[in-house]
């Protein structure tokens, strides 16, 4: 069988060179921040349907979202991205016409049944949810008429170039923010014993749990341990190997994360996209206006796990923290006194009354916090290395390490306006036979003009009235442009009121918008080809086909044998209820692939009271969690 060609700029010009950042919006207000910030889209969950359940909303606040961010020439995405059932199939195709309606530029879905229903001329996209980490789906996808893909989390950078060369699709990839343990959309743990189905926007995250990890004879490897927990995604270092390979759309993870992480890892990617596209004549950015910010952007400051790139530069033993699935923060420095009412710390760093400090607690003296493991304090005033506490804990100890994870002085600037987007416009003002003309042009394509009728009068002082027409002119700080370059043509020899040259940049800058407005073109569908053949002709439960229609759509395109979803199913057996390239046998340094002579014990994982087993396929690298699936009534 050939190796499928790797991808480079040279041998596949069909890949955009245009870069989309794209963030999370939990709701209007963040999707309004996220793009102010330097995105140049986002995605956002409609009323319902959505694969985060807590994150819906009104079609009038997608509506007003859409028309924030076409200002920029961003998009918006909306998620329909949960399986469907037959009953529940009118209602989608009813809600998918309001969001084309309200200005929306693509639906990103899961179940291909909404592609039987009567769907208006919308952009759609493949939900990370439909598992796309092999180049055929990809490119049937592409075939049936997807324009963008979300590719698997799992995928190495070859991986993702051997996709690249196959298909014309626009790849967006996850670069930051929480990891599934799980292949996307191939996890039911918690379907199993929650009845919260992750495929139904309703994961209860018992990967998050503590676990133990046992031999089949009993023998404990870990004990209260977070063994599925991963450590957050973070590919700042990776983001032009990924642009190289192939990857167009850059997206963060938290439509569930609070507006701070949003506001800070958006303006972070922004600034390290806009360095790489800064020194790269191919590449520019998808949409329009520049960032200028009131802080600093550190990801660090906001919520993760500690970072990891997962496998992007193939596998290492760094993906997870088996100690805490919370956030740490940094490494704020050890206790080096503890007063009646005060702890003093070695450390460099400079506090502010109201910081947040977490730490390790010692099972031995909290048997209570032995689940988590972490215990957390919050300062009430700082005098330099001395943090006075509203609460003295009796867990602290000299020489123990604290972890700021509340910064108060960051997160004051984060919670007001911390970021303006401006877009560039040259002016230009001549002399017409009755009076003057002022151009604006964005450098996009887009011209305004406004006239001033009026009489010419010589100025008294060129000097004076050119500085007069400069400091006029640039007069654009309530706007969304800011002044570039500004040719006056020899208009500096004439009078002009104050009154008359701002009532002038006005209307050309009511024009521009208005030009921009209705030069806005969303993406185009892609059309379906009848003709196209899935990649596989059976289908299990893990393709999560919930509704006749998803079905017929399988099965017009080839497939012979179609299962129902899990959650539609009344198994009694063991089951897969988790599909992992996260291995264990590997973390513990008994992977028989990697330690000669090693034997490869089965092992089981406890979570809580289930008992689950671990099924290795060495072949393809990657760990099963089986389990008895609860029987459905």
């Amino acid at each position: 069988m050939s190796q499928p060609a790797l991808f480079t700029p040279d041998n596949l010009q069909h890949v955009s060179n245009r870069i989309e950042l794209l963030a999370p919006a939990k709701n209007l207000e963040y999707g309004m921040a996220a793009i102010s910030h330097g995105a140049d889209a986002v995605y956002i969950g409609g009323p319902a349907f959505g694969a985060r359940a807590a994150a819906g909303n009104s079609i009038e606040d997608i509506a007003q979202l859409c028309e924030f961010a076409h200002r920029y020439y961003a998009q918006v995405f909306v998620a329909v991205n949960t399986i469907l059932t037959d009953a529940q199939l009118p209602e989608v195709e009813r809600l998918i016409w309001q969001i084309y309606e309200a200005g929306a530029d693509a639906l990103i879905v899961q179940d291909m049944g909404i592609l039987q229903l009567n769907l208006p001329p919308i952009a759609l996209h493949a939900s990370t949810q439909m598992d796309n980490r092999s180049s055929e789906k990809v490119a049937f996808l592409e075939q049936v008429g997807f324009s963008q893909v979300v590719l698997a989390r799992e995928l190495n950078l070859t991986e993702i170039r051997s996709i690249a060369a196959m298909t014309k699709m626009q790849l967006e990839f996850f670069i930051h923010g929480a990891l599934c343990v799980s292949y996307s959309g191939q996890c039911y743990i918690s379907e199993a014993f929650t009845d919260r189905s992750a495929n139904r926007g309703s994961c209860s995250q018992m990967c998050r749990l503590p676990c133990n990890l046992k031999t089949r004879q009993g023998e404990v490897l870990a004990e209260n341990k977070h063994l599925l927990s991963l450590k957050d995604n973070n590919q700042t270092d990776n983001l032009e190997a990924l642009i190289d390979a192939g990857i167009r759309s850059f997206k963060i993870e938290g439509r569930l994360k609070d507006l701070s992480y949003v506001k800070n890892v958006t303006a972070h990617y922004r600034q390290q996209l806009d360095a790489i596209i800064a020194k790269r004549a191919d590449l520019q950015a998808s949409s329009h206006g520049r960032c200028e910010y009131q802080f600093s952007p550190n990801p660090d400051k906001s919520f993760n796990r500690g970072k990891t790139d997962y496998f992007v530069n193939e596998r290492t033993n760094k993906i997870s923290d088996f100690e805490s699935p919370k956030y740490l923060g940094e490494p704020a420095g050890t206790i080096s006194h503890i007063g009646r009412d005060f702890i003093e710390l070695d450390s460099q760093l400079e506090f502010n009354n109201g910081d947040g400090f977490c730490y390790f607690v010692n099972e031995h003296q909290n048997k209570a916090l032995s689940d988590d493991k972490l215990g957390g304090l919050r300062i009430n005033r700082a005098e330099a290395n001395r943090l006075y506490l509203a609460k003295m804990d009796k867990n602290l100890r000299v020489g123990m390490m604290l972890y700021r994870n509340h910064d108060q002085a960051f997160e004051t600037i984060m919670s007001k306006d911390s970021a303006k987007r401006r877009i560039k416009v040259d002016m230009q003002l001549v002399e017409t036979e009755q009076g003057f003309k002022l151009t604006l042009d964005d450098g996009r394509g887009h011209q305004a003009h406004a006239e001033l009728i009026t009489d010419k009068v010589a100025a008294n002082d060129p000097i004076k009235g050119k500085q007069t027409l400069e400091k006029q002119l640039k007069k654009l700080g309530c706007t969304d442009f800011y002044l570039g370059e500004l040719e006056l043509s020899g208009c500096e020899q004439y009078f002009f009121a104050a009154s008359a040259l701002n009532n002038l940049r006005r209307q050309a800058i009511d024009a521009l918008i208005q030009q921009r407005a209705d030069a806005y073109q969303r993406p185009e569908k892609w059309q379906l080809d009848d003709k196209a053949k899935f990649p596989e002709n059976h289908l299990s439960y893990l393709g999560n086909v919930a509704n006749q229609q998803a079905k017929s759509f399988y099965q017009q395109h080839g497939v012979i044998e179609v299962e129902p979803a899990y959650e539609l199913q009344k198994l009694e057996q063991d089951a897969p209820l988790m599909i992992t390239k996260h291995c264990l046998r590997y973390s513990f340094n008994l992977c028989p692939k990697e330690v000669e002579g090693i034997k490869a014990e089965p092992m089981v994982l406890e979570m809580g009271n289930e008992v689950l087993k671990l099924v290795f396929d060495c072949h393809k690298c990657e760990m099963m969690v089986v389990g008895k699936a609860k029987i459905k009534a």
